[in-house]
């Protein structure tokens, strides 16, 4: 297997860059368009064969160095007993929010091979035809507590900080459940074969430094110190959060995801020898050829030649991007960096 992601993680010298992309697999892909004329994006991620065959099309077009399984950060929540619809344009939206600590007795233990048995199925099939590694995730406590009170994308957040500053002790159980049932996921996922679990914490951006200290921390913690056991490498990955960084790699993940808006040799000061991947503002994939390879060589020398790094988009790539700009990523990251 190409190992040089995982020797990236490490912090060890690799032979090249490692390049893949959040959101590597989807509507920009011209097969992925044709599979979603036929099926539902939950459709997909129900079925394991269309789950590892989307998955694997961006390491067979594209020549990334990993495979991010294709599912969703609220995949799990109905197996705890979460009523969630995927609507188009909308996103994941919430039958029954939870305003207070009376509705947490909604939620259930997280059992995943009776919950999200496709899910690890998928990984199965995906591990006799990979030969790059396999990247699990899962949503941070704090990202997935804001969908179920939020009952949805937010854009002032307000319900999730009301129930948090007039209730922190029920907030504060809502984040246990989730990293138990997180930690479930993940380490179900590492069993059936994971490579990498990668936690995404969507909307901690919005946390200031002494709410994230006191209320996300402490249930982030106790997830990445349950997924040690699983000796795989760890990712954590926030947006908007240059102003949390140093606080998430308290959380004790094995490598911390950069976005956009950090800059790489600024992080790279603060962190040590921590590894980081990023962070490559996904708009640039729309920029003339000339500009785009520009930018990306401006990442790679900000990083300075320095081992553990693996080099990613600030966020997701987004839909309409040419496919052909994402290859040519993989291409000059590799030329560039000795592949």
């Amino acid at each position: 297997m190409n190992d040089v992601l995982l020797r990236a993680l490490a912090g060890e010298p690799t032979p090249y860059t490692p390049v893949w992309f959040m959101r590597q697999a989807g509507r920009y892909q011209a097969e992925y368009r044709r599979l979603r004329e036929r099926y539902t994006l939950p459709e997909i991620v129900r079925e394991p064969e269309l789950a590892a065959r989307v998955t694997l099309l961006p390491v067979q077009n594209l020549g990334v160095d990993a495979a991010i399984l294709f599912a969703d950060l609220t995949t799990p929540l109905p197996g705890m007993g979460v009523a969630v619809e995927l609507v188009e344009g909308k996103g994941p939206v919430i039958g029954q929010p939870i305003r207070s600590r009376d509705d947490l007795g909604r939620l259930r233990p997280l059992e995943p091979e009776r919950d999200v048995p496709f899910v690890l199925e998928a990984i199965r099939l995906l591990k006799k035809e990979l030969d790059v590694p396999l990247i699990a995730f899962a949503g941070a406590p704090f990202t997935l507590a804001s969908y179920l009170v939020e009952g949805g994308a937010s854009r002032r957040y307000l319900e999730v900080k009301r129930f948090l500053y007039h209730d922190p002790e029920g907030f504060a159980r809502l984040l246990e459940r989730l990293a138990e049932g997180m930690a479930a996921y993940l380490k179900a996922q590492a069993a059936a074969g994971a490579d990498v679990l990668m936690v995404f914490d969507s909307w901690v951006g919005q946390l200031t430094r002494r709410d994230y200290r006191r209320h996300a921390l402490p249930a982030t913690r106790r997830l990445f110190a349950e997924l040690e056991a699983t000796g795989r490498p760890t990712l954590y990955f926030g947006t908007g959060a240059m102003h949390l960084l140093e606080l998430m790699h308290q959380a004790g993940p094995r490598a911390l995801g950069i976005d956009a808006a950090t800059p790489l040799a600024w992080a790279r000061e603060r962190l040590g020898a921590t590894p980081v991947q990023g962070n490559l503002d996904p708009a640039y994939l729309f920029a003339p050829k000339p500009r785009l390879l520009a930018e990306v060589d401006a990442i790679l020398e900000e990083n300075m030649g320095r081992p553990g790094h693996v080099f990613n988009l600030g966020h997701g790539i987004l839909p309409g991007t040419p496919e052909a700009q994402v290859r040519a990523v993989v291409e000059r990251v590799h030329e560039r960096t000795g592949a």
